[in-house]
């Protein structure tokens, strides 16, 4: 495989580019149009995307919801690169940067078919599942 290259957004052409692959990932299949991709959190939030060959292939945000609070929200990894230990340096990659800002809790939402991804990493389930998007998801929690 090509050299991986994970770092935050850099520039207004990069965070276009991750919109458009996070849309790919998690709305487009659902049916749902560009635009639907996005929330009132991106401003506040660090973006982490990973590249291959110049082209964005992964993506996840970070963002503080209280002090000690964190969200991993929008982890999408294009399906041709799935299983390949890439959403895990993604979110590893997060879990450093939360570190660093000394939060003590990581908090998201995760699709049903994702549970064992985040259980891997340390994540645990929290409450019960519940739809969004018409999609089951359930909150899991890691404490760092």
């Amino acid at each position: 495989m090509p050299q991986l290259d994970i770092h935050p957004v850099k520039n207004q052409q990069e965070l276009e580019e991750m919109f458009y692959q996070r849309w790919l990932v998690l709305r487009s299949p659902l049916g749902m149009e560009i635009g639907s991709e996005r929330d009132n959190h991106e401003d506040g939030a660090l973006h982490l995307i990973a590249m291959c060959d110049r082209k964005i292939i992964a993506s996840a945000r970070l963002r503080e919801l209280s002090p000690k609070l964190g969200s991993i929200s929008y982890v999408a990894v294009l399906p041709e690169f799935q299983n390949q230990g890439i959403g895990t340096k993604l979110i590893k990659k997060l879990i450093a940067k939360a570190q660093e800002k000394n939060l003590k809790t990581l908090r998201l939402m995760s699709r049903i078919n994702a549970i064992k991804f985040y259980q891997k990493l340390g994540f645990s389930e929290q409450e019960n599942p519940f739809e969004y998007l018409g999609i089951p998801h359930i909150f899991m929690q890691l404490e760092i």
